[in-house]
């Protein structure tokens, strides 16, 4: 059968939202699930009711967004916060990524990139045909989100401990690139050499 979805996943700061866009250069459909998070959390989202409903007003920022900064510091402090939040967004990112998929053309690959598909159990694994594991150094990592959002380095190590672990991630890969001390363009060759082999022995 041919190859129909591929998998993409990484942590922070790995490149992987570079992966898929490089992806999506060489014909692939993809499907964001960090940008339909946001787009349900931000003003007039369709998760912002059930989470003022689950969390107060005090977590609505002006402008009618979830206050990320906030719901993120709630969350690393305390796990119940953490699984009502999932419990919210997690249903209707399924439902979102589900649409995004049907608007693929005949044939097109899909792309779900998914930046918690290990930490999600068999849910995205099992929607997709192969997994490509984006990976870097913890060190790199750290660097890349703090040049990238200006984050204090304990925020960033923070958001490390509560992702799943390199090897965890690497136990489910059907691939690895690693992203660490390369160049875009040696990138952008790996990426296309996986995209070829991929889809000539599917």
């Amino acid at each position: 059968m041919p190859l129909q979805t591929i998998g993409l996943t990484g942590g922070i700061g790995s490149g992987k939202s570079t992966v898929g866009q490089m992806l999506t250069d060489l014909g692939a459909h993809l499907v964001d699930t960090d940008a339909i998070s946001r787009g349900l959390t931000a003003p007039g989202g369709h998760a912002i009711e059930a989470i003022r409903q689950a969390f107060g007003p005090g977590m609505i920022d002006e402008s009618g967004a979830m206050d990320r900064a906030r719901m993120r510091t709630l969350a690393f402090s305390d796990p119940g916060a953490l699984a009502r939040l999932e419990t919210i967004l997690h249903p209707l990112i399924g439902q979102q990524a589900d649409a995004s998929a049907s608007l693929a053309r005949p044939g097109q690959i899909v792309v779900f990139d998914v930046p918690l598909m290990v930490e999600s159990g068999r849910r995205w694994r099992d929607k997709v045909d192969r997994i490509l594991v984006v990976d870097a150094s913890p060190e790199t990592q750290v660097q890349r989100v703090m040049t990238r959002s200006g984050w204090v380095r304990e925020a960033v190590d923070a958001v490390l401990a509560k992702q799943a672990s390199r090897e965890q991630r690497r136990a489910v890969a059907d691939h690895v690139i690693l992203n660490d001390g390369i160049t875009l363009e040696e990138l952008r060759r790996q990426v296309g050499e996986l995209w070829d082999l991929w889809n000539n022995h599917p």
